[in-house]
C-alpha cells in the first residue's frame, strides 16, 4: 500500500484496501464519497485520480495517516472531519 501511495497509484491502493478490508466498491464509495462507477474505472486503470479534492476525499475516507500521505494531502484543520469507519488505512497494516 505504501508503494501505491508513493506512486500515487490510487486504483491499486483502492483495490488493495478493498481486498484486505473485505469491502465492496459500494462500501468504498460510501467511505470516500467517490462513485462506485468511478472507483471501478480507477481500479481497472481506465481512469486516474488527479483532482486534489477527490484525492483528499479518498484519503480522508480511508483514514490514511498523515505520516503516509504528507501534510499537503490533508484537509485544513478547521474543516470538519469526515465520519469515520474502522476499516480505513490506519487499521490495516501494510
Amino acid at each position: 500500500m505504501k508503494t501505491a501511495l508513493i506512486q500515487r497509484d490510487f486504483g491499486t491502493l483502492c483495490r488493495l484496501i478493498r481486498e484486505l478490508g473485505e469491502l465492496r466498491q459500494e462500501d468504498m464509495a460510501t467511505l470516500t464519497e467517490l462513485s462506485q462507477s468511478f472507483l471501478s474505472l480507477l481500479e481497472s486503470g481506465r481512469r486516474r485520480l488527479t483532482n486534489i479534492d477527490r484525492i483528499i476525499a479518498l484519503l480522508d475516507g480511508l483514514e490514511a495517516p498523515i505520516e503516509v500521505t504528507g501534510p499537503m494531502l490533508r484537509p485544513h484543520p478547521d474543516e470538519a472531519p469526515p465520519t469515520s469507519c474502522s476499516t480505513g488505512l490506519s487499521s490495516i497494516s501494510s
